[in-house]
């Protein structure tokens, strides 16, 4: 028999018992007033623990599980023990969701938790910033009354969440996120917000980049094709044939010369590329660049030179001199004849090289210096394209001086002229005398080291 009715019997039993006693000894009367005491008795003691247990549960059954006798013991028992259990599973519980919490609190990207009905139950720091949320008054309300966007709506309402839904940030202007829905835990929902301004930025320099380059081979091609195509079919004279092939090969040197700039800048952004630095004077390197920009000009501008303060540069010097070459370049080109280009170079205090072209060409709207250096950007695309530049020329001059961790500063005033000025950091920069005392210390100590 189970122990539990076995101890369930014992207060009957012995009531019984001692009522057949009392019987025995004064009557019938004494029997049935013994029995009644000991029911009542084990009544109010029932009675007693069940009073107990029923306060235990108005309390919530948080506190401590009251002590059982009698037959409630093992009954109260068994609920101290499932109590002890549960208690345990809701700590471990409370961590998890802890853990989780801080888990999504480090992450990037905004994280809310929707309940079955799309209410916010939980975000986030970056969802309450993205979002402009707060818990305190937005708990509980429906998430598409905080994120507005009829594109959202028809997202939330539509299903199916295989892939985000682009839309605009309500709270931070200009920027893009991309939301998803993750369902969970049954009826649950995660919203995961991810700002993507970064990746439609890229992305739309791709597609502009390629257009771009497309817009710029296409009309040297088309130039090339039609005069293909006239050689072809009419009978031309020589002058004309001649000519002819000569606007070909400018047109094919055009494209050339693109070709040769896009490996280039490619190369210059590829981490596979590793910069073969040199130290080299300063001096010839600004003689080789005006002697470049004479011969470009052909007489049609004054072309000078400043560098008074002779130093050493390290660096790469090809890429370098390519970078000061297409400041310079680009002054001869955007400057009517009989202008003047000054190229000079100097030392600051702080060791810093500064190396700047100043010209009195045709200048630079306030609003486009900004851009300058984007690929294929172009304040005048018609003058641009006459005076036989791609495009990439500051944008190579951008990357260049990144790798050299130097800077670009452009000043200019429409109609006065520009002035493109790279300041080279001091660790980049020695000057000439500083150079000519290490390396005469060098050799003053080399045969000393080869007679020990």
């Amino acid at each position: 028999m189970n122990r539990v009715v076995l101890r369930g019997l014992l207060a009957p039993v012995g009531v019984a018992a001692i009522t057949l006693v009392a019987g025995a000894l004064g009557g019938i009367e004494v029997a049935f007033a013994v029995l009644a005491l000991g029911a009542l008795a084990i009544i109010a003691f029932d009675l007693w623990q069940l009073s107990r247990l029923s306060a235990w549960t108005r309390d919530g059954g948080d506190g401590q599980v009251p002590e059982g006798r009698g037959i409630f013991g093992p009954l109260f028992a068994a609920i101290h023990r499932h109590m002890r259990v549960r208690n345990a599973y809701e700590r471990e519980l409370r961590h998890v969701v802890d853990r989780f919490r801080q888990a999504a609190s480090a992450m990037p990207d905004g994280i809310v938790v929707l309940d079955a009905r799309n209410r916010i139950d939980w975000a986030n720091a970056r969802a309450l910033t993205q979002f402009a949320l707060d818990l305190a008054k937005d708990r509980g309300q429906p998430i598409y009354n905080l994120v507005r966007q009829p594109e959202f709506r028809r997202y939330l309402d539509a299903g199916d969440y295989g892939t985000p839904v682009v839309v605009a940030s309500e709270r931070e202007a200009g920027r893009t996120l991309a939301l998803q829905l993750v369902p969970f835990a049954g009826d649950q929902k995660l919203l995961l917000a991810r700002d993507i301004t970064e990746l439609e930025a890229v992305a739309r320099m791709r597609r502009d980049f390629i257009a771009s380059v497309s817009h710029e081979l296409k009309t040297p091609l088309t130039v090339i094709n039609g005069f293909i195509e006239t050689l072809q079919d009419i009978q031309v004279d020589e002058r004309q044939r001649r000519r002819f092939l000569s606007l070909m090969q400018e047109q094919a040197t055009s494209m050339q010369s693109l070709v040769a700039d896009l490996l280039t800048l490619s190369a210059l952004e590829s981490d596979q590329s590793p910069l073969h630095e040199e130290r080299f004077p300063t001096a010839p390197l600004l003689d080789a660049i005006a002697a470049d920009a004479r011969a470009l000009s052909k007489g049609a501008h004054t072309v000078t030179v400043d560098a008074a303060d002779r130093a050493m540069i390290m660096g790469c010097r090809d890429e370098i001199a390519s970078a000061f070459g297409n400041l310079v370049t680009n002054a001869v080109r955007y400057t009517p004849k009989n202008g003047s280009i000054r190229i000079a170079w100097r030392v600051d205090g702080d060791g810093s090289g500064v190396f700047s072209v100043t010209d009195t060409g045709i200048g630079i709207a306030a609003e486009h210096i900004p851009r300058l250096t984007e690929r294929f950007y172009r304040v005048d695309r018609s003058r641009s394209r006459a005076t036989g530049g791609t495009g990439l020329g500051l944008a190579i001059v951008k990357h260049v001086l990144l790798r050299h961790q130097a800077e670009l500063a452009i000043t200019s005033e429409r109609g006065k002229g520009s002035t493109f000025a790279v300041r080279m950091p001091p660790t980049r920069v020695q000057r000439a005398a500083a150079a000519l005392m290490e390396k005469a210390v060098t050799s003053t100590e080399a045969p000393r080291g080869t007679g020990a």
